[in-house]
């Protein structure tokens, strides 16, 4: 039964940051990777609100892992940070890397803030 949980999360995840990702690309137009900032900042605002709620560590487990661990795309952001140095503009992959950094880390440590006071 918890195989087929993963499963299914791991698969509702994966399809919304394909529908995510995809309608910011198509509204905006940048070098810069917009759609995958979006989609790793969502995805780590709403971890540390699982976290912040108090979720237990079955939940945390299977949502952060399975639904938000598909949903979110380190090896996306790494491949077009990697693009852009390779393309010769290094100064925008450390960009990319630098702001997702701490933009990150600040929406993480926002929804934890957020979930604690709810």
């Amino acid at each position: 039964m918890t195989a087929l949980a993963v499963l299914v999360c791991g698969g509702l995840g994966a399809v919304a940051r394909f529908a995510v990702d995809g309608l910011i690309e198509k509204r905006i137009s940048s070098q810069y990777p917009v759609g995958t900032l979006v989609v790793n900042l969502t995805g780590t605002f709403l971890l540390g609100l699982l976290v912040g709620l108090g979720a237990s560590h079955r939940v945390q487990l299977l949502v952060g892992t399975a639904t938000l661990g598909s949903y979110t795309t380190f090896s996306t952001w790494m491949l077009e940070s990697h693009r852009s140095a390779q393309d010769g503009d290094p100064g925008l992959a450390w960009r990319s890397i630098a702001i997702a950094l701490v933009a990150g880390l600040a929406t993480a440590a926002l929804g934890r803030a957020v979930g604690r006071a709810l």
